[in-house]
């Protein structure tokens, strides 16, 4: 197996109820748990790609894991990766839960998906976005008791975002659902309920770890795949679970630091554009993490009315083909939070 290829796809077996398939390497001393998850939707095969190159490493002795354990989950959701689509019957990063009674695939891929989050400590869930922009790490709330997503890693979750080597964090993403259900009962749409914002790092946070979102940038884009491979090095360092071995012209391998990083910028998603009636759409062309001017245009509704930034900040996942009731964009502004 070549440790630099991105086109190398994880086998999963052409039958249906395909079992969750994890490599799980265990260090000999005492340390925090971390799980890498690919493919939670089937078309974002960075994160496979990613996956396989980082067992491949941990074989080859080019990261050595001395402390704790990590276990790779290449492919979460098997029936939509060998379909190349974002879902097998429903999105399984919306209402992730343990369910008594499955009724669809990924209602039966949450049973051991969640179990297994459980075992663990702490969460890297590999994506990648359909549209152009920047790669970026989502990651939680700060520490709070409140209702919706009470939460006490704040400060650790915040460093182990900034670790990954992303130049853009951003934060706010179960507050902005909440805004995205009040705009479509605005509309007198059909009704979403809050658990449906709720997917691999929300179900991390509830059941006592930490976890973060790594989106590596377009879906076909080659360099994802390298994004997140390095990524996964990151994380294995920074929770002080791994070495990095590199050759060096004194000896054959020598333990090797993290990179040094520029401070990455944070966004705090706080707004959005919501698709009120059919033909809604962007107006220009918009990439998620591009600046915006308050008072600049960002969509224009049907009748011809222009709908601008309320503020200066950054356009979010901009959607050129939003359907009613779906966000035409995000809106963010620079976060308070450091980094």
């Amino acid at each position: 197996m070549s440790a630099n290829s991105s086109a190398i796809r994880w086998a999963v077996p052409n039958v249906d109820d395909a079992p969750l398939e994890s490599v799980r390497f265990h260090g000999l001393k005492t340390g925090p748990k971390l799980i890498v998850v690919g493919a939670v939707h089937g078309n974002e095969t960075c994160g496979p790609n990613a996956i396989v190159r980082a067992i491949d490493d941990c074989r080859a002795g080019r990261l050595v894991i001395r402390r704790g354990e990590v276990t790779f989950v290449p492919v979460a959701n098997a029936k939509a990766y060998r379909q190349n689509t974002r879902e097998g019957d429903r999105n399984l990063n919306r209402d992730l839960r343990e369910r008594p009674l499955p009724v669809d695939n990924e209602d039966r891929i949450g049973n051991p998906l969640t179990a297994l989050l459980r075992q663990h400590d702490v969460l890297l869930d590999i994506h990648s976005f359909r549209g152009e922009g920047k790669p970026f790490v989502f990651f939680g709330p700060e520490d709070n008791a409140g209702e919706l997503e009470a939460f006490r890693h704040a400060t650790a979750e915040a460093a182990f975002a900034a670790c990954l080597g992303t130049d853009i964090l951003i934060h706010g993403w179960l507050d902005i659902y909440v805004a995205l259900i009040a705009a479509r009962e605005r509309l007198a749409l059909p009704p979403l309920a809050v658990t449906e914002g709720f997917g691999t790092t929300e179900y991390m946070r509830f059941a006592g770890g930490y976890g973060v979102t790594l989106e590596c940038g377009q879906h076909d884009d080659p360099a994802a795949a390298d994004i997140g491979h390095a990524a996964i090095h990151n994380a294995l360092v920074h929770l002080g679970i791994a070495v990095r071995r590199t050759a060096s012209l004194h000896s054959p391998m020598v333990d090797a630091a993290l990179p040094a990083r520029r401070r990455p910028a944070v966004i705090h998603m706080n707004d959005l554009v919501i698709c009120e009636t059919p033909g809604d759409k962007l107006e220009g062309q918009w990439r998620t993490g591009d600046s915006v001017t308050a008072g600049q245009p960002v969509a224009r509704r049907v009748d011809g009315e222009l709908v601008s930034a309320p503020r200066d900040g950054y356009i979010i996942f901009p959607n050129a083909n939003a359907k009613l009731g779906e966000a035409i964009c995000y809106l963010g502004v620079r976060s308070a939070r450091g980094a």
